[in-house]
C-alpha cells in the first residue's frame, strides 16, 4: 500500500498494566499487520479515578504506528487482547514528518 493522503499515517496510544502484556499486544498487531512499529515505553504512574476511587498504576505506554485505513480493525485488536475492562486507545493523526519512514508504515501494512 503506497502512501497517499486519503490512507496517512497516524499513531495511536495505549497503556498496559506489565511488559508481559505489552509485549503480548506489540506482537499480535505486528504479526497481524496492524501496526507497522510499536515502541513499549519505560513504566509510569498513572493516576486516575475509577469506579470513584483515585488509583495509583505502574502501566506500559504503548506507542503504536498505523494507518487511517486500519484504524477500526487495530482498535478492535486491542480491544481483543488488552486486560483492561476500559483500556485507553487514542489516535493522534500525524501532520508532516518524514516521507520514506511515512510511505515504509504504510508499506510494512495489510
Amino acid at each position: 500500500m503506497n502512501a497517499t493522503a486519503n490512507n496517512p499515517a497516524i499513531v495511536v496510544l495505549s497503556n498496559l498494566p506489565d511488559k508481559e502484556s505489552a509485549d503480548k499486544l506489540a506482537e499480535y498487531l505486528i504479526k497481524n499487520k496492524l501496526a507497522a512499529c510499536i515502541n513499549i515505553l519505560a513504566p509510569c504512574q498513572s493516576i486516575y479515578e475509577w469506579q470513584g476511587k483515585i488509583e495509583h498504576a505502574t502501566e506500559f505506554p504503548v506507542v503504536i504506528k498505523t494507518n487511517q485505513a486500519l484504524y477500526r480493525e487495530l482498535e478492535q485488536a486491542i480491544l481483543q487482547n488488552h486486560p483492561y475492562e476500559l483500556p485507553e486507545i487514542i489516535q493522534v493523526s500525524i501532520n508532516d514528518g518524514y516521507s520514506p519512514y511515512l510511505a515504509w508504515i504504510n508499506e510494512t501494512l495489510k
